[in-house]
């Protein structure tokens, strides 16, 4: 078993958390929601198959108002008319965020994006897919394990 990166490296954990902080804190001034951000979390979490930021973010998704059909379809977004033009154009920016290096078609999705969203939304979009891609790569690298829970949401013993 890997050590926890953030256990191993606590101030540098704490300065990732406000790191974390200050991204939620722009983003929300430039106009992304918190639901706009949580779709991004969830898509990048799923894209990069972490467990844990996975049960963190769809719990958190659901609190934020997103409703389960919409986290359930998720992987399948662009096959359904579903998503709003601004719900699509924070999945795309997380798509391309995550899938690395950007492909003609990633570009023309931020582009198309950027068109939706503005300069200013846009940008935190980004911030906000580097930043879960980032602590997806912790929490899959320290092996963080994902507690069952019951429907209400809590850790079963």
């Amino acid at each position: 078993m890997r050590p926890y990166l953030d256990k191993s490296a606590p101030d540098v954990w704490k300065a990732a958390g406000e790191y974390s902080r200050a991204v939620a804190s722009e983003a929300e001034r430039r106009g992304l929601s918190l639901q706009e951000s949580e779709f991004i979390k969830v898509r990048a979490s799923q894209i990069n198959a972490c467990a844990f930021c996975l049960d963190l973010h769809t719990r958190e998704a659901r609190s934020a108002g997103i409703p389960q059909q919409k986290i359930d379809l998720l992987p399948a977004w662009r096959e359904t008319t579903l998503y709003s033009e601004r719900e699509a154009a924070v999945l795309a920016v997380a798509e391309a965020a995550t899938r690395m290096p950007l492909t003609e078609e990633s570009k023309a999705d931020l582009s198309g994006a950027r068109a939706v969203l503005g300069d200013d939304t846009f940008a935190a979009a980004e911030w906000v897919a580097l930043t879960i891609n980032m602590f997806n790569r912790i929490s899959i690298l320290s092996e963080h394990p994902v507690r069952p829970r019951g429907d209400d949401g809590k850790v079963l013993s």
